[in-house]
């Protein structure tokens, strides 16, 4: 019975060591898990904080592109008008 007693002792020794180890391994992992929880919020607010930077230069890119376009469209529709204007100053025969 010395030796059965001996090896139950031994082995509930390890089952104890084990749930230990298994215990301490959870607290770290949860620790750790804390951890990447403040990785991914710090990453996504710097994601969000670069798509607004991101936002606010692209819309005034579009604003001045808009701004050029208007300028252009003006200016090609007053040629058309002056095109126009000198057609039919041309067919009622003021342009001579």
């Amino acid at each position: 019975m010395g030796r059965l007693l001996e090896d139950m002792t031994r082995l509930s020794e390890n089952i104890q060591a084990l749930r230990a180890n298994r215990r301490a391994f959870l607290v770290q992992l949860s620790d750790g898990n804390r951890e990447r929880q403040m990785d991914v919020f710090e990453m996504c607010a710097d994601f969000a904080g670069t798509q607004a930077r991101v936002a606010t230069r692209m819309k005034g890119g579009r604003l001045g592109f808009l701004h050029n376009l208007r300028r252009t469209v003006r200016g090609q529709l007053r040629g058309v008008r002056a095109d126009l204007a000198g057609a039919r100053r041309a067919w009622s025969g003021e342009a001579a």
